[in-house]
């Protein structure tokens, strides 16, 4: 199994979770603050622990962030906790993702603009699904499937208004 599986199983929290702009909020806050704080807790011990001592750690620490985030949500905000499920304890996932896919030298500006890639999709996500759902009468927007379409035709925008040619890797070959 390649370890890219991972980016694609990650994507299931923004476009299970974002049916609203306050929903897109939400799980994006809770990414960035998950993603955050289980890189900055394994930085100490990246170094100093055997590959299968580290992914032990790893997933124990994992397993508390998500326990904790789900006890906050219900404590704090029990409609946002019901409305969003089962899906911040999903986090997990980025979190191994980009534990396993970011490099060591660079890792914290990699880092910072992917967190920052991640709550910027949801809350774009999040916008056009409600916007879509509520003001357009796409009901199919506030289902799962419309949102994977909504990413799909989102990433073909931002490809097609990005300047300059592609990379050599990502054209076809003939």
């Amino acid at each position: 199994m390649n370890r890219f599986y991972l980016l694609a199983t990650s994507l299931i929290p923004l476009l299970g979770a974002t049916r609203t702009l306050r929903e897109g909020a939400t799980i994006g806050l809770c990414t960035v603050i998950t993603v955050g704080l289980h890189q900055l807790l394994m930085a100490p011990l990246r170094q100093r622990l055997a590959s299968w001592a580290y992914v032990l750690a790893s997933l124990l620490l994992l397993a508390a962030l998500a326990s904790c985030l789900q006890m906050a949500l219900r404590a704090w905000w029990l409609p946002m906790a019901l409305a969003l499920g089962h899906y911040p304890a999903l986090l997990c996932l980025q979190c191994l993702a980009c534990d396993h896919l970011l490099p060591c030298q660079g890792r914290w500006r990699l880092l910072a603009r992917y967190l920052c890639a991640v709550f910027a999709s949801c809350l774009l996500l999040g916008a056009s699904r409600q916007w879509l759902a509520e003001f357009a009468g796409l009901h199919l927007a506030s289902l799962a499937p419309g949102a994977l379409l909504l990413l799909g035709l989102l990433l073909a925008l931002y490809n097609r208004l990005r300047p300059g040619p592609a990379h050599p890797r990502r054209q076809g070959k003939f």
